[in-house]
């Protein structure tokens, strides 16, 4: 690889412009290849008189993209250090240049991009929405390796840094001048222009960057506060993280090292600790969720026509949701309802959610009033005609989504496709009832719609591949994460997580304390608490799963259905959404401990004690056997749609890699065995599926290694 094939140098008055674009990549990626033209870039802008200053810029939508993750499957430690140490020098070599260098940045600039303007003597960044910076390597188990840890802390303080790289989180243009990462913002058709500005003043002296830290960020910033503040980030990590994400701790000892031993050192440790962080299997199982999205986006269906305009039936927190990723992914919405009242209410909550992101200036003015334009409010079927698609989300009612379905034919085009929202109901039966089954098909979002990334969309044996390649498309104009599963009692996601949650119900009714099993199973690295899960989405939802599962459930061995939530829903238990569930709630709907009257619908009353991992393994184990079984029926058609939605549906361990590649990983044969032994205490519900025991015999993993 040449250097002309990433970077091209252009000399405008004094200034070499260097424009980033990769020849042979869609993004701005550095490999270890590119690391190599780097360490070239230095020495010809250093021997090059007409070079006074250097502008980087990129001929592409975004700066960088961060590193090639490709270049991350090493087998031993040794592997990747020279390539890191190379990359070290050459961005060392850029901040010690005579001749000042210039970041100017446009669109995303994460990674090693923000890394290689952290190295820059000055930096400016378009005002454009798209403009994103960030490290975001933790999201992969891994720390940022190109010197981020301590160039970071030192431009924009040790709280903020941490913040940023502790969350992977990205920020603006405008909060980045704000907090001191970027030096100034400027309309994107004037960056090349403002940039060349910047290097000639930087030619007659550097920049004074007054300090941007509150008093409070520069007590912690001293010699004395530097020791709270690293003790309390460790705890406060701990407590998030519950000890699962090595990187996490990584981080905070790259700073803590580079400010008591000093900055070299500091680089070192970074060094040290990148490429152990690479060989874990945490980094490894987050790396492969990194590349089955990257694949993810790509539809793999045929035949997917344009979706326009969709209409919503039910205007409720479902659909209202369900309409505003569609409005703002620049879909008009026809959102109908029977009530005009709740059509102002989803309309509010609707520019509620807009509103911020125009005031953190993520959305510009016009944009935001673009959005809330492709939503209209009607309470008839009037222009239903105009819609490519149907999506009705209304109670979970048989006869009332058959209704609809009539309703639809009556009102909608000969082409529409009719999709139901349903987290419980047979899609099969539904399109049974259509007159055209072929365009009847399941789109299952999560809530809620805005934050939750998985769109499970449900197949029956008629549905037209047109039609699901229509709906994948739509999901991915939605941003969301897709999976498509073949129609079955609970699809796929709530198919795992029913066997789960009702095995924590059933260790309640052996007097395991309620918030004890929520405890163990964050401690084991779910985000929310099985009991706390059913209290969030619903105690009216959960009631109508465990009826639309108890027949299925019946038919497997030694199973045993809770109607525990059932009870508690016909008693007017509703969760937090009524502020009534497993849990007390304030007035402001936040938790204020066990409902211990919750206990009257169990044999137990939480007083009894079993050992933490039984708990665990007890939900673990019975979740990981029933997506086992969802692959053997072909409820999923492969390991990767599997750990995808378990991720990204229920928050299944993320960083494992999803339940198919944590059973790699532990080892199949692993798998059975403990299996076994939890049918021998609990009874013949924890059966090895088929498919494992096959497997077993057959030496096979899931994935191939």
């Amino acid at each position: 690889m040449k250097l002309e094939d990433f970077i091209k140098i252009e000399i405008r008055d004094g200034i070499g412009i260097c424009w980033l674009d990769h020849q042979f990549e869609k993004m701005n990626i550095v490999s270890p290849e590119v690391i190599a033209l780097f360490d070239e870039l230095g020495p010809r802008i250093t021997s090059d008189g007409a070079i006074q200053a250097v502008v980087l810029i990129s001929r592409k939508p975004d700066f960088m993209a961060g590193a090639d993750i490709r270049a991350f499957q090493i087998e031993q430690e040794g592997d990747f250090r020279p390539h890191q140490a190379r990359g070290h020098e050459a961005l060392m070599h850029i901040q010690e240049s005579n001749k000042p260098f210039v970041a100017a940045i446009h669109g995303a600039c994460v990674g090693l991009g923000t890394e290689l303007s952290l190295a820059c003597h000055g930096r400016i960044a378009a005002s454009s929405s798209t403009t994103r910076m960030g490290l975001p390597e933790v999201q992969l188990g891994l720390l940022p390796g190109g010197g981020g840890t301590q160039r970071l802390p030192r431009l924009i303080g040790i709280q903020k840094a941490l913040d940023m790289m502790l969350t992977g989180k990205q920020i603006d243009s405008y909060r980045a001048k704000k907090w001191g990462l970027v030096d100034d913002v400027v309309p994107q058709g004037k960056l090349l222009q403002a940039a060349m500005i910047m290097a000639h003043r930087l030619i007659e002296k550097p920049i004074e960057r007054k300090s941007k830290l509150t008093l409070a960020e520069k007590v912690l910033q001293s010699s004395i506060g530097r020791g709270i503040l690293f003790s309390q980030a460790r705890k406060m990590a701990f407590k998030k993280s519950q000890g699962n994400y090595p990187a996490i701790p990584a981080i905070i000892d790259c700073v803590e090292t580079g400010y008591k031993n000093g900055i070299n050192a500091g680089y070192q440790k970074e060094l040290e600790l990148f490429e152990k962080l690479m060989l874990t299997p945490e980094s490894a199982g987050l790396r492969s969720l990194f590349f089955a999205m990257a694949d993810n986006k790509k539809n793999p269906y045929e035949g997917a026509r344009n979706i326009n305009t969709l209409a919503m039936i039910g205007a409720g927190f479902m659909g209202a949701g369900i309409a505003e990723v569609s409005a703002v992914s620049g879909i008009s919405v026809i959102l109908k309802d029977i009530k005009q009242e709740v059509i102002d209410l989803a309309y509010q909550q609707i520019w509620k959610s807009i509103s911020r992101r125009l005031k953190r200036r993520s959305i510009t003015k016009i944009q935001a009033e673009q959005q809330i334009g492709n939503v209209s409010g009607q309470l008839t079927y009037k222009n239903f005609t105009s819609a490519d698609i149907v999506i009705e989300a209304v109670l979970e009612e048989m006869s009332l989504k058959k209704q609809i379905i009539e309703d639809i034919q009556e009102h909608g085009s000969d082409e529409v496709i009719f999709a139901t929202n349903t987290s419980s109901l047979s899609v099969t039966e539904m399109a049974a009832h259509a007159q055209v089954p072929e365009r009847v098909v399941g789109m299952h979002y999560f809530s809620p719609v805005p934050k939750m990334p998985l769109l499970e969309i449900i197949k029956t044996k008629q549905t037209a591949e047109w039609v699901v390649a229509s709906c994948y498309q739509l999901g991915i104009r939605q941003k969301k994460t897709v999976i498509v599963v073949n129609d079955g009692p609970g699809f796929y996601v709530n198919r795992i997580l029913s066997p789960y949650t009702n095995e924590c119900l059933l260790m309640i009714d052996e007097g395991i304390a309620i918030d004890a099993i929520d405890k163990a199973m964050i401690k084991l690295g779910f985000p929310v608490g099985p009991i706390s899960l059913l209290d969030e989405v619903g105690l009216d939802i959960a009631a109508h799963i465990t009826d639309s599962f108890r027949e299925f459930a019946a038919a497997k061995p030694g199973f045993v259905v809770s109607d525990a939530v059932v009870r508690m829903y016909q008693d007017g238990r509703s969760g937090k959404k009524n502020r009534m569930g497993f849990y007390r709630y304030d007035a402001k709907n936040k938790r204020r401990g066990v409902d211990t009257s919750a206990y009257q619908y169990f044999k137990g009353s939480g007083n009894q004690k079993i050992n933490l991992t039984d708990i665990q393994n007890r939900g673990l184990y019975m979740m990981l056997n029933e997506a086992a079984l969802c692959l053997q029926e072909g409820i999923i058609t492969s390991p990767t749609d599997g750990d995808l939605g378990a991720v990204f549906g229920i928050g299944f361990l993320p960083f494992t890699g999803g339940p198919f590649k944590f059973m790699d990983h532990l080892g199949v044969v692993q798998v059975v065995q403990r299996l076994n032994k939890l049918k021998d205490a609990y009874g013949e519900r924890f059966s090895p599926a088929p498919i494992l025991t096959t497997m077993v015999a057959e030496g096979k993993n899931f994935y191939e290694p």
